[in-house]
């Protein structure tokens, strides 16, 4: 998938920056940045739908034909190939013994589901956790702690107290920076926990300079790892401090070393994934500049509550409050880009709820258009009219759709950032009122920027200050993004 990504932007890189010389130069070769990244974000979400839509099942699982009941049996010499295999490219020593053959042989006979649960829940957050670890020099395995110690769910909470997908203890939360309060809980927030843990991982590694003992100190504490290397005679091997460790701990790197042989020879097990609800890929993330309940955006573009708090765990309530810096909340990206158009209505609509008052128009509710529908969407209390998307069907044309709305061709260009009359089915086109002048844009708040450092990419300045790469695009239409420059202005607000 990122391979997709990547040579999709090399090749309109190449196809829109490519030089030419001098008298060849036409005013019809200017770039039109909003038209480029327009371009861009559609194919990027067809793609999106497209991967999520034909992942299949293992072909492995096909070729074996297995039937569903099917419970393959192999013998240990078979296990130990192949944890051989996987201890070719690790640097953790996932050795083949007694204790990880016969929790392996557990996992298979007792824990099939937990494992085709996990492997669905793998795809929303296994891409986010590779990334992090590689910003941290870490073995991408760690990973497969996450599902020891949380069966990747975000809001899982052990009865000592330890909360999240990396079930970070409270005080040792802190410690490593995730705040909480009566609203939010950031042990439970997904990327903010992983990159806590990444920086526990690389101390932990720094004091023991030995992966499973660094799993040993994550589960028991660096003391109680300490007083079994001391018992154990100074051993500086895991196997060896193994028999001094408390009982839990004892279980743990067996679980460990099973939990990613079965992630990885799944297919060889029969063990089917459950079908992933969304994938990362189709994630995108808004900050929001106010409070807001998650039952207003419910109202405003039909977007399940229950759903919002699923995919946003950092939240102890159904409120997202307003702070410094803001809060943010990641979701679809259909469902983020609707919501980033009606940022507005938003804060309207909740305050019509909220706080009382009336608001001077209601704000019309959306939802997300199925192929052929047009809906209707109030941006601006003073508009006397609204706007519409019109989701392109199959073999309409740009005059077609023109002429329906009573509108020109020119004028739908403008309004969608295009450069030709060329469409899809499935594409969504914004036409505004009948031959009716453009409502007056909101006021826009004080301006913030961020001054560029060595290193920053525009995702790492997107992510840095909570926002989404299209809202800082939005913020900076004129900013070459791959060409970045240190002590260079991005603005943020």
């Amino acid at each position: 998938m990122k391979g997709f990504v990547n040579v999709l932007f090399v090749f309109l890189s190449v196809a829109i920056f490519a030089q030419k010389p001098a008298h060849l130069v036409k005013p019809s070769d200017t770039l039109n940045k909003e038209a480029f990244i327009n371009t861009v974000d559609q194919s990027l979400m067809l793609f999106y739908q497209d991967y999520a839509s034909k992942q299949e099942y293992d072909s492995i699982i096909k070729l074996l034909n297995y039937e569903s009941t099917d419970l393959p049996k192999f013998t240990d010499e078979e296990y130990c190939a192949r944890l051989e295999e996987m201890n070719k490219m690790s640097p953790f020593h996932l050795d083949c013994n007694q204790a990880t053959l016969s929790t392996i042989k557990f996992f298979v006979d007792k824990r099939r589901g937990f494992i085709r649960i996990a492997m669905g829940r793998s795809d929303l957050y296994f891409d986010m956790f590779e990334e992090k670890l590689a910003e941290y020099g870490l073995p991408k395995e760690l990973k497969f702690l996450a599902v020891i110690e949380s069966g990747l769910r975000p809001q899982v909470k052990s009865r000592a107290g330890a909360l999240g997908l990396w079930q970070f203890m409270y005080r040792t939360g802190l410690y490593f920076g995730l705040k909480e309060n009566s609203y939010i809980d950031e042990r439970m927030d997904p990327a903010l926990a992983t990159d806590a843990a990444c920086r526990y991982f690389r101390q932990l590694y720094g004091i023991y300079g030995d992966w499973n003992l660094v799993l040993a100190a994550y589960n028991a504490g660096p003391g109680n790892v300490n007083k079994a290397i001391r018992r154990s005679g100074n051993k500086t091997n895991y196997w060896e401090v193994r028999p001094f460790l408390p009982s839990e701990t004892q279980g743990y790197v067996p679980n460990f070393i099973a939990a990613a042989y079965l992630m990885t020879y799944h297919a060889e097990h029969n063990i089917i994934p459950v079908e992933a609800k969304v994938h990362n890929a189709q994630l995108d993330t808004m900050c929001l500049s106010l409070g807001v309940h998650m039952a207003t955006i419910t109202s405003l573009i039909n977007w399940p509550t229950e759903e919002i708090k699923e995919l946003n765990p950092i939240y102890k309530t159904s409120y997202v409050p307003q702070t410094v810096p803001a809060q943010c909340i990641t979701g679809p990206l259909d469902r983020i880009g609707l919501l980033v158009g009606l940022e507005d209505s938003l804060y309207k609509l909740e305050k019509s709820i909220y706080s009382g008052t009336t608001v001077v128009k209601p704000v019309v509710v959306v939802d997300v258009p199925a192929e052929g529908d047009t809906v209707a969407i109030d941006t601006n209390e003073n508009s006397t009219e609204p706007y519409f998307y019109h989701v392109v069907k199959t073999g309409e044309t740009m005059n077609a759709i023109a002429t329906k709305y009573l509108v020109t061709v020119e004028q739908l260009m403008e309004w969608n950032a295009l450069r030709t009359t060329n469409i899809y089915a499935g594409q969504r086109l914004k036409v505004k009122g009948a031959n009716k002048s453009v409502p007056p844009p909101p006021v826009v708040p004080a301006k913030k920027y961020y001054s560029v450092r060595s290193g920053d990419t525009f995702s790492k300045i997107a992510d840095r200050n909570r926002m989404s790469q299209a809202e800082l695009r939005r913020l900076n239409p004129k900013i070459n993004i791959n060409r970045l420059t240190v002590g260079q202005k991005i603005r943020i607000r």
